[in-house]
């Protein structure tokens, strides 16, 4: 079965995001924006997504996001921990790392 973000093109997907205000919408588009080398707090992106008490809310939506070219990884808890992943924190570490991302232990 094929994933759902390699079933679509770039064009409808970011259609989405630029048509669609829901705070998901915001959230990913966000999360899409930030640079390598650089992490974005899970209350950070809340803030910028324009609801920013809602960072849990952040965690389960980037989650639930399996689109490559929204770096999800660079996402990280307000602690400088890494927080969740959904490809494992093992892997998330490592995409920060090589992308030279400064992080906590």
């Amino acid at each position: 079965m094929t994933p759902f973000f390699e079933a679509r093109n770039d064009a409808d997907m970011y259609a989405d995001l630029r048509g669609n205000k829901s705070f998901r919408n915001k959230v990913l588009s966000v999360a899409r924006l930030i640079p390598k080398g650089k992490v974005f707090t899970y209350k950070e992106v809340a803030r910028r997504a324009g609801r920013p008490k809602a960072y849990r809310a952040v965690g389960n939506i980037l989650k639930k996001n399996f689109d490559p070219k929204i770096p999800c990884h660079r996402v990280i808890r307000s602690g400088g921990k890494l927080g969740g992943y959904n490809r494992g924190a093992d892997k998330k570490r490592a995409l920060l790392e090589k992308e030279g991302a400064k992080i906590a232990g």
